[in-house]
């Protein structure tokens, strides 16, 4: 039988065991744990938390801020995470901090948003040249310009950058939906996205048209390489070359921002559409021979004058080439000595080409007489290389380097 002091040794180890069970009391914190505790007390400047099993804790200054979460409201007896940044202070409490628990909440949050894609609305808080600053979870992150969507994107004539600075400028303060598409905890970095974001929203849409179908829309930009046609939710571009049979300058010539047209799909990639109104009215070099024909003598219109010859308007349809070569039996150096832009002057068809879209025009012929041996489809490799050059810079689309380049007018 056991005496009172063996008895009473025995509960101490009783005690002790159990103490020593509870893994609350092993588990002592060290600089940069991350602890919850229990809020007993709370003042302006600081809030002071229970540590189970150890001393209490201290939160105050600038590690109240938390990236993630709002403790305004904090009420005694609210259970809350705090990070160890000393484990005793001059006043022998644990030094804690809201502000590191919540910069490491808010770094998994956004590793998790960017290996889901979930989209996220933010808040703009600032524009720069190249884009935007916005504000996610209370870390900044950056909006380049090439990820806006179309609907927001700085479309400004001839790329003016302190033009493209206000257009981004009156986006602050304001919100947008966008998705997550880098993050570099190591260099703090955040990349964002808005246009992924419509990208997604327009799939479904999309999926609705195919090539071949006619859409009504309306001009909602015009650029150097093409206008754009708003039409449902969407947008789509057709190339200048794809405006009108005839070479024009720029799409101003026929359009104009607002105007209502329709246009035939012609290619659909991803998100980007891809249109053409000249292929809902007929060709009109189809029956171009039966208008023009080699050795005829035509007034055209001179509408542009390059190194390497006339562009000339027979009909608001029908454009001709007039080489350097058939300005004049003598060499010329300057065409413009010949004609200029605005006037009009008599020539000699010396070529027709109808499935190239081409026709030849002479001056020299038309003093000289259409000489029996003149090639029909073509009389001089300058001549052709010109019309080859000229239709490929027509051709050319600054749309193929990206969207962001679009202006807007």
């Amino acid at each position: 039988m056991k005496t009172q002091n063996e008895k009473a040794d025995s509960a101490k180890g009783s005690d002790l065991k159990e103490l020593l069970s509870d893994k609350t009391y092993l588990n002592i914190p060290k600089e940069g744990d991350v602890v919850r505790g229990e809020v007993i007390s709370i003042t302006k400047n600081e809030v002071q938390v229970d540590i189970p099993g150890y001393r209490p804790g201290i939160i105050r200054g600038r590690e109240l801020s938390d990236p993630i979460a709002d403790h305004e409201e904090l009420q005694v007896g609210d259970e809350v995470e705090a990070t160890v940044i000393d484990l005793e202070n001059e006043n022998g409490e644990v030094e804690l901090s809201f502000r590191y628990a919540g910069q490491r909440k808010a770094w998994d949050r956004m590793h998790e948003l960017f290996r889901s894609g979930e989209p996220l609305t933010v808040k703009v808080i600032e524009a720069s040249k190249g884009g935007l600053i916005v504000k996610v979870f209370h870390l900044t992150a950056f909006l380049p310009v090439s990820q806006l969507s179309p609907e927001n994107y700085p479309r400004v004539a001839g790329g003016d950058k302190t033009k493209i600075l206000e257009k981004l400028k009156s986006f602050v303060n304001g919100t947008m939906d966008v998705r997550i598409i880098d993050v570099s905890e190591r260099d703090e970095k955040v990349i964002v996205s808005e246009k992924a974001v419509w990208e997604d929203r327009q799939k479904n849409i999309i999926s609705r048209y195919q090539i071949g179908q006619v859409v009504t829309g309306e001009v909602s930009a015009l650029a150097d390489f093409g206008a754009f046609i708003k039409f449902d939710i969407l947008e789509g571009l057709v190339h200048i070359s794809e405006i009108a049979w005839q070479r024009i300058d720029h799409p101003r010539d026929l359009l104009k921002v607002g105007d209502q047209v329709k246009a035939e799909i012609i290619g659909i990639e991803g998100s980007k559409i891809f249109l053409s109104m000249k292929k809902l009215i007929d060709d009109p070099w189809k029956d171009v021979a039966k208008k023009y024909q080699v050795g005829q003598k035509v007034k055209g219109l001179i509408l542009k004058a390059n190194p390497f010859g006339f562009f000339v308007e027979l009909d608001p349809d029908i454009h001709g080439l007039a080489h350097i070569s058939e300005l004049s039996r003598k060499p010329v150096k300057d065409v413009t000595e010949i004609g200029k832009p605005g006037e009009t002057i008599e020539f000699m068809v010396v070529s027709v080409e109808p499935e190239q879209h081409r026709l030849g025009l002479s001056l020299k012929a038309l003093e000289e007489g259409m000489p029996k041996d003149r090639d029909r489809k073509d009389d001089g490799k300058g001549k052709k290389k010109a019309e080859r050059d000229e239709s490929k810079k027509d051709g050319e689309s600054e749309e193929e380097n990206g969207e962001e380049k679009k202006d807007k007018e």
